[in-house]
């Protein structure tokens, strides 16, 4: 029996040019704002200098926090929580992917706590107040635009870790696939792959009679395989970039999870790899998925590697239930090669010294995944199968 409440609070500006909404939706909540984001990429496309000049155009001062990493570090969201102390600010605004808008959320969480920032990355418990925050999105992937969490690196601690509370979902969110034209192959690749990893990690649960979601999920899955590789060859596609765009907050929003078990797998397992040797979030999930998925199928598990097959990957239903299942993994490892995705953990520079270490580390608070829950001996075998 499925029970839910439901709450998306944030608000959604879709498309071309909705840029223009900036400066009357920040004065909603004030007329200081620290701008958040990372790299160099916002001022080559021009993003940078149209918001800047909306922001001066309406008298809304700003302090700036850029330089914010893919994997985002607690040292810079702690450089974050002090110029917003110093200068009194009344919203934070993320511009850029999934990184720039998880260090503005905690900078937003850590702004009202007395103490060190980590503490409430660790324990989201200790998060009792949260500056408003606001995203203009330009990389599809993390679905941190439109939901609750982020995740933090600690590199002194090689520890990678999310957190969440209700107030940290973005007041709006700003969607214009154009700004997604000049994500490299690379990025869009690694950011359809968390997309597609945020939807099996709902999917493949073990609660039954969640029709719905599952219909709704696969067609997401069935949207991120229709137009990953197509926004991957034809950068300027606005219809597959505003697809993967909208794929991308609908994967993790809540929807898909309402009134399902929840118990994510691939997800912890590569927060250790990320850890540990900063790679590319949506690659090493990539990587992984394939692995989890040929580990956990047995008798228990088939049935709903079936449906996958059948209605994911238009698998005839006659075969024989382990074909279907078999090939539908195969399908998911063959598409994320299509993307130009490595296979291995060796081609991103990964051995064998940390695998014990890291597979203790995803399973620190119990056992991980919903439809067969696995403990480190499992996740030790997963790695060393994708070494």
């Amino acid at each position: 029996m499925l029970n839910f409440n439901y709450s998306i609070p944030t608000k959604i500006f879709f498309g071309k040019g909705q840029i223009s909404v900036l400066p009357d939706q920040i004065q909603k909540y004030g007329s200081k704002i620290l701008l958040v984001y990372g790299g160099g990429s916002i001022k080559r496309n021009g993003l940078y200098d149209d918001i800047v000049n909306k922001l001066k155009e309406n008298s809304i001062d700003f302090w700036e926090l850029s330089g914010v990493e893919p994997n985002p570090r607690i040292t810079t969201v702690r450089k974050g929580v002090e110029i917003c102390r110093e200068n009194k600010i009344d919203l934070v605004l993320a511009v850029g992917g999934g990184s720039s808008i998880d260090c503005a959320k905690v900078v937003a969480a850590g702004y009202f706590y007395e103490g060190d920032t980590w503490d409430v990355v660790k324990n989201p418990s200790k998060i009792s107040k949260v500056l408003p925050i606001a995203s203009v999105l330009t990389l599809a992937a993390t679905g941190s635009e439109m939901d609750v969490f982020a995740v933090i690196t600690n590199m002194d601690t090689n520890e990678k870790l999310g957190t969440g509370h209700e107030d940290m979902v973005p007041r709006f969110s700003i969607l214009d696939p154009t700004y997604t034209f000049t994500v490299p192959a690379n990025q869009t690749a690694a950011g359809t792959a968390d997309i597609m990893s945020h939807i099996f990690e709902t999917y493949f649960s073990s609660t039954k009679g969640a029709f719905l979601q599952d219909r709704m999920a696969e067609a997401l899955l069935k949207t991120c395989i229709n137009y990953g590789k197509k926004a991957i060859d034809e950068p300027e596609n606005y219809e597959a970039r505003a697809n993967l765009m909208w794929a991308s907050s609908l994967a993790i929003n809540g929807l898909l999870g309402y009134g399902k078990h929840k118990n994510w797998c691939v997800h912890p397992m590569e927060h250790e790899l990320s850890a540990y040797y900063d790679i590319t979030h949506g690659v090493g999930l990539a990587i992984l998925t394939p692995y989890w998925m040929k580990y956990i199928l047995d008798d228990s598990t088939v049935d709903k590697f079936v449906e996958f097959g059948i209605n994911v990957w238009g698998i005839d239903s006659n075969k024989d239930k382990y074909d279907v299942a078999n090939t539908a993994i195969n399908r998911t490892r063959e598409y994320f090669d299509l993307l130009g995705i490595p296979s291995k953990l060796s081609e991103v520079g990964i051995d064998e010294d940390k695998l014990e270490k890291m597979a203790k580390q995803a399973v620190r608070k119990g056992k991980i995944g919903s439809l067969k829950p696995i403990d480190d001996k499992d996740v030790l075998n997963i790695f060393k199968a994708a070494l």
